[in-house]
């Protein structure tokens, strides 16, 4: 069960934080995951990477459209999952915060990513995976693209979904459950205790080490 917790409301700016903290520039992961992390949420779906072609002795790509598979795309996007002090500060959670590092960088291989915690009994192996936060719910939260624009949309979470501009305070409402929320550049999407998610273009290095 997902824990539900009393929000504080933040009613100032925040202040100006350290490189570290603002996206692009913080230093970030090694790359030589981001293949492998493709490769396992395609392979959730039944699918292969997208390069062009099938490679030798896999399968190709199911059809676009096909029951429950969502199309494939070029690793063009990525999404940063970051642990954020502030956020958890006005959550009042009495889970212990883990130590904020580096980001992970999920690649965005498909058109649309959900935002949850594994359950192996239920069989949901989300694609932006926060286990780690307990107040996120198992299916909480759906990213999609049009392959220009993201959306995201909360999936009845139980302790809501969050946008709000990096700019800006942190966001004191959760956005309505059902209807997408197109995401802005600037946008950030704040979930459970502690975790904090950015969805911008990928690096050229990352692009290279998503498909090498």
């Amino acid at each position: 069960m997902t824990p539900c917790f009393v929000r504080r409301v933040a009613t100032t700016s925040r202040p100006a934080r350290c490189p570290a903290a603002i996206p692009h520039l913080a230093p970030r992961q090694p790359l030589v995951h981001l293949r492998r992390r493709v490769a396992s949420q395609l392979a959730n779906r039944g699918r292969v990477p997208h390069d062009g072609g099938a490679a030798e002795g896999l399968a190709p790509e199911a059809p676009v459209g096909a029951a429950g598979i969502p199309p494939a795309v070029p690793v063009e996007w990525v999404a940063e999952v970051w642990i954020d002090p502030e956020w958890y500060a006005v959550q009042e959670a009495e889970e212990p915060m883990p130590s904020p590092g580096l980001p992970a960088v999920v690649p965005l291989a498909v058109r649309s990513a959900l935002i949850g915690r594994v359950s192996t009994s239920k069989n949901i192996t989300p694609d932006i995976d926060c286990t780690q936060d307990s107040g996120v719910s198992r299916r909480h939260a759906q990213l999609t693209t049009d392959g220009t624009r993201w959306f995201v949309e909360d999936l009845g979470s139980a302790n809501g979904t969050f946008v709000g501009p990096a700019s800006g305070p942190l966001p004191n409402d959760p956005i309505e459950s059902g209807p997408k929320r197109e995401l802005a550049d600037d946008d950030r999407i704040y979930v459970g205790a502690w975790t904090r998610i950015v969805v911008r273009r990928a690096t050229p290095e990352e692009i290279e080490a998503a498909t090498a």
